[in-house]
């Protein structure tokens, strides 16, 4: 499913409610080119409170590897004609995992880890789908801008 090691911590910066569901397992895919796609930041950095917000809050999860995979089956439930992956989006340059994981060198500093999947059919409609993966409390929790521990 993925070419890379992930980070050993994701971080997602956005609004305590959007965040309080995702610890509930709540994730929103969004249409990004011809993939649906949720990204993460792999770094915690007080500036990308303003610089991906409005947050006011940041999910910290700490198993990405079980996360990762309890995300691609929930989709796979939802959406069993698309195929998915996730790594690094390159800055600057072109990313070998291509446009979706391609972003100009501005947006280096949110270091993004992404993942994206593509439907095997032509004729997909790309809308937002939400995604249910179960409770992460027991390896994520959320924490504002001023009580993370860097």
């Amino acid at each position: 499913m993925h070419d890379y090691q992930r980070p050993p911590i994701l971080h997602r910066y956005a609004t305590r409610p959007e965040l309080e569901d995702a610890l509930r397992g709540q994730f929103r895919l969004v249409p990004s080119g011809f993939f649906l796609t949720v990204s993460f930041s792999t770094v915690w950095d007080k500036r990308l409170f303003d610089v991906l917000g409005p947050a006011d809050s940041c999910l910290v999860i700490h198993n990405t590897e079980l996360f990762g995979e309890r995300l691609h089956r929930a989709v796979q439930r939802t959406l069993p004609d698309w195929a998915g992956i996730d790594g690094p989006v390159e800055y600057g340059v072109r990313s070998r995992l291509g446009a979706a994981f391609t972003k100009g060198a501005a947006q280096a500093q949110e270091k993004e880890w992404q993942f994206a999947w593509r439907s095997m059919s032509p004729s997909a409609v790309l809308r937002p789908v939400t995604v249910n993966i179960g409770s992460i409390e027991g390896f994520a929790e959320l924490r504002d801008r001023e009580s993370h521990l860097a």
